[in-house]
């Protein structure tokens, strides 16, 4: 089975694994039930994961009674029998959180990394009512500078990984825009949306395009960090899967392939330029 088959497939099974509460209708994720897809062989040896995930939780400035609720759950043992057993009812967070220390060699890991990481950026997006009450030119501002920045964070961990010279970079972004555009690199995607020789393909994404890319460049910047990646064959080769895995999660959504996505015909710069003009005419 090939890489993208697999990750299709890990995708579908860690959604499958979504359940509801009964009381408010949030969705969680069984302990038990993940540990057995992250391939623990027992309960046991994934409490160390879920213990250094709720420090990683309480680290990051969030409440762990939040994200991990203890319960006690009817288990089946066989012959038709069942037993109260210790699970933790996990939030799609502790999930990501749970994934993030589990080891990236595996498959199944690596994949989960991907999957909680970007579901999880959405809903904070969706849950954001601040943002979801911005205009669409407004959100392609703000997720515009987002990916600035975090495209700086990227372009010195690339540098740690012997991205070098200015040509080594624009190599190593081409490989995780063709892994995020079904094989387009910056010129192709530049020449697909019709686009002038001046104007920046970045520049003139809608939201949601610049939201997949923004996924695209923080999973790559933490996966060349978390995994000490050396060597800009190793680079080149992650940021490709980086991209090519958000792609999958966007086709598992159903949604738009970013290269068939809108272009806009005004740039961020040019509604930057408009916000100042508009600031200096109240003043």
């Amino acid at each position: 089975m090939n890489k993208n088959l697999v990750a299709a497939s890990h995708h579908q099974t860690f959604e499958s694994l979504r359940q509801e509460a009964d009381d408010d209708g949030g969705e969680f994720w069984s302990a038990r039930k993940l540990a057995k897809v992250l391939e623990y062989s027992e309960y046991r040896h994934f409490l160390p994961v879920i213990e250094k995930a709720k420090e990683a939780c309480q680290n990051s400035g969030h409440a762990i009674v939040d994200h991990f609720e203890d319960i006690l759950e009817m288990i089946d043992i066989g012959k038709g029998g069942q037993r109260q057993m210790p699970d933790v009812r996990l939030s799609r967070y502790a999930c990501y959180l749970i994934v993030q220390n589990g080891d990236p060699s595996k498959p199944v890991i690596a994949n989960g990394q991907t999957y909680f990481a970007i579901q999880t950026r959405r809903q904070e997006l969706a849950d954001n009512q601040v943002f979801q009450q911005l205009k669409e030119n407004e959100k392609r501002l703000f997720l515009r500078n987002e990916l600035r920045e975090h495209n700086k964070l990227l372009v010195e961990t690339a540098q740690q990984a012997g991205v070098e010279t200015n040509r080594d970079f624009a190599i190593f972004q081409n490989h995780g825009y063709q892994g995020l555009y079904g094989g387009l690199d910056a010129k192709g995607i530049h020449q697909h949306k019709g686009l002038k020789k001046n104007q920046k393909i970045l520049d003139h994404m809608g939201s949601t395009e610049l939201a997949a890319n923004l996924f695209r460049a923080t999973q790559a910047e933490e996966k060349l960090r978390r995994e000490n990646i050396q060597g800009k064959i190793s680079a080149n080769q992650t940021h490709y899967e980086v991209g090519a895995k958000v792609r999958q999660t966007i086709r598992e959504l159903g949604g738009t392939m970013p290269e068939d996505l809108p272009t806009f015909h005004k740039s961020t710069n040019q509604l930057m330029k408009d916000q100042k003009m508009i600031g200096l005419e109240a003043e």
